[in-house]
């Protein structure tokens, strides 16, 4: 019987009788972040990273949370299970299982490139690696991110220039807030859709210093989003909401934004800003485990599984979980 599994329910630990990231209702759930497709409703018990509980908490509501701190060993019936840095949002996870000398790291989602914001990823040695894959191609190679974050703010002062309000999507949690991180305040005043702040709030709460943003609201007047930034996630922009401004500039941050000109240019301005890691990425951190295993999911599964298999030399395979396959621009 293999260490982990992928049951319907998500991936399972049988010795253990735990969960990890499961996309049904199961007793017990270990989560590696607060992604909506990592942390599901409906668990009756969740075991968390300290720094992830907040904004879980605020998305599900009064649900048992346990927590850990990273590296710290916990015993569930004879497994080792422990947590360490994903780099992919604040408290995000990859979590480490071991039972009898075999060692598994399930990597949820994960970047390598230190933001400033999200706990910097640590890689973790393994016999098997759970890896994503959602950006499992050669073509999606990042920029470094204040180098994206030059040409945001290069597209805010022009569009202030033209007498326009700059609206940028991002996600609501991580990426928009990495954003407020970057962009120029000395361009102009910065408001957030309601969604994103009341993230902002959750997080600044955590004693994280975010800078000042001011919700994007009815009250405010027209004449005085001239010039100014709002970031929305990209449902908003679908929305009736968006009546409330004068002309706007359209923008998505996105690492959909480096490989798909028909997404680019749907997106109105697009700037290849992602919470994944790229190809390389993916490469660098199947190395740094010395994995002799690596299971794929969640995205281009076929491809990386064959480069990594064909090309490495690696023992690879494919697995399906509920949330595989390309996901909107606002998941990543």
């Amino acid at each position: 019987m293999p260490l982990l599994e992928f049951s319907e329910k998500g991936i399972f630990c049988p010795a253990a009788g735990v969960h990890i990231d499961p996309w049904r209702p199961v007793e017990r759930a270990l989560i590696t972040h607060g992604h909506a497709d990592h942390s599901r409703w409906g668990h009756r018990s969740y075991l968390c990273t300290e720094s992830a509980k907040p904004v879980i908490r605020h998305r599900l509501g009064d649900v048992n949370i346990q927590t850990t701190k990273y590296g710290r060993r916990i015993d569930i019936n004879g497994v080792n299970f422990s947590f360490h840095p994903a780099g992919h949002i604040l408290g995000s996870a990859q979590i480490r299982v071991e039972h009898k000398g075999e060692i598994w790291v399930v990597s949820g989602d994960y970047k390598l490139e230190d933001d400033g914001l999200s706990e910097a990823f640590e890689p973790v040695r393994c016999h098997t690696f759970i890896t994503e894959s959602t950006f499992g191609l050669p073509i999606y190679r990042w920029k470094k991110q204040e180098e994206v974050f030059g040409e945001i703010n290069a597209w805010w002062r022009s569009n202030k220039a033209e007498g326009k309000v700059s609206i940028l999507a991002a996600y609501a949690l991580g990426k928009a807030q990495r954003l407020l991180r970057g962009l120029d305040r000395s361009i102009g005043p910065v408001f957030a859709h309601g969604s994103i702040e009341s993230t902002n709030q959750v997080i600044r709460k955590q004693g994280i210093v975010l800078p000042k943003t001011e919700r994007a609201s009815a009250k405010t007047l027209r004449r005085d989003y001239i010039g100014a930034m709002v970031i929305a996630p990209p449902s908003a922009l679908r929305h009736p909401w968006m009546r409330k401004f004068p002309p706007a500039a359209i923008g998505i941050a996105s690492g959909w934004m480096a490989g798909d000109g028909a997404r680019r240019r749907a997106a109105g301005q697009g700037f290849a800003l992602s919470d994944h890691a790229d190809w390389d990425g993916l490469n660098e951190a199947v190395t740094a485990t010395g994995a002799e295993r690596i299971i794929v999911t969640h995205g281009y599964t076929g491809a990386f599984r064959k480069y990594l298999e064909e090309v490495r030399g690696l023992e690879a395979f494919e697995a399906t979980t509920q949330f595989a396959g390309e996901e909107p621009p606002e998941f990543n």
